[in-house]
């Protein structure tokens, strides 16, 4: 019987565990051994972990122990993440907004650092782009402009991944497994088109996947999400997500203000004005009202 080896599980299907093996490189076929479905415990993509292989010289083998986690995320079921990249478009999909300011309080909740993408650059003119990159630049995130299809602006997403174990996230469409195909030419990706009646994205990837790309740098492609439920977000909690209201939180009249029906509130007046984009603001009432609205029912 073969001694134990160290690696990481980069892909999670049908109850196998595809391992990483630090020691050669190699990627090996594992069951997880039956004391973790004593322990109700399930193995996830990016889980360091020890195997052991059946036989010497096989490729199979069985998952022995997985290494405590740096943080665990529920949606995508990954586990160690070093920072997340969201992907959006420009256009072609049409940014969904709301569903982006959802995915950054997820991250800001689990302390992932958060960088966005927006792609198709070369789609949209100019001043909409402006005005979607200065949006989110308020939000407190690092914010790229790109071409995948161009090959534009990619090298410094290189940049920003190396070395750390990076999640690739976004909604269906959006250019995902082409840029993964780019920063990992092996990936061999499958590149959805467009629906041409709902301007939506064929779901390409089916399962969380881990790639090696070198020098100890790894990233995530993950299925594409169409809806993301923040789970025991409290409604008076929604506002510390938003770190452009900050600056202007002090101006409120009131201690605690929500920014919504409070007189003389230093946030609305800020958005009035233009120095917090409506389209974020928006986005916070939206979520204010659904969880008040969960809380009735």
């Amino acid at each position: 019987m073969s001694s134990d080896r160290t690696g990481k599980i980069i892909r999670a299907v049908g109850g196998f565990y595809f391992v990483w093996c630090r020691e050669d490189g190699r990627t090996y076929q594992c069951r997880a051994r039956g004391v973790f479905r004593k322990d109700s415990f399930k193995p996830l993509v990016g889980d360091n972990c020890t195997f052991r292989l059946t036989r010497a010289q096989d490729v199979e083998g069985y998952v022995e122990t997985i290494a405590k986690r740096s943080n665990r995320l529920i949606r995508p079921p990954v586990a160690n993440v070093d920072q997340a990249l969201v992907l959006f478009a420009f256009t072609s999909p049409e940014p969904n907004f709301q569903l982006l300011d959802r995915f950054l309080i997820e991250m800001r909740r689990q302390t992932i650092p958060t960088v966005i993408c927006f792609n198709k650059m070369d789609l949209a003119c100019s001043q909409d782009r402006e005005e979607v990159l200065e949006m989110y630049r308020r939000s407190g995130c690092r914010v790229l402009s790109v071409s995948v299809l161009k090959k534009e602006g990619l090298e410094q997403i290189k940049e920003l991944m190396q070395g750390k174990t990076t999640v690739l996230a976004g909604p269906s469409g959006v250019g995902k497994s082409s840029l993964t195909n780019y920063l990992c030419p092996d990936a061999g990706m499958e590149v959805g088109a467009l629906s041409v009646r709902t301007e939506r994205g064929k779901q390409t990837t089916r399962h969380a996947e881990l790639f090696a790309a070198g020098g100890n740098t790894f990233f995530f492609d993950t299925p594409g999400f169409s809806s993301l439920e923040l789970r025991e977000l409290k409604r008076e909690e929604v506002k510390l997500f938003y770190p452009e209201f900050q600056e202007y939180e002090p101006q409120c009249r009131f201690q605690g203000c929500m920014h919504i029906h409070e007189p003389d509130c230093g946030v609305k007046k800020a958005m009035e004005e233009g120095r917090i984009n409506p389209r974020r603001y928006d986005s916070y009432l939206q979520l204010v009202e659904e969880i008040s609205a969960q809380r009735r029912y």
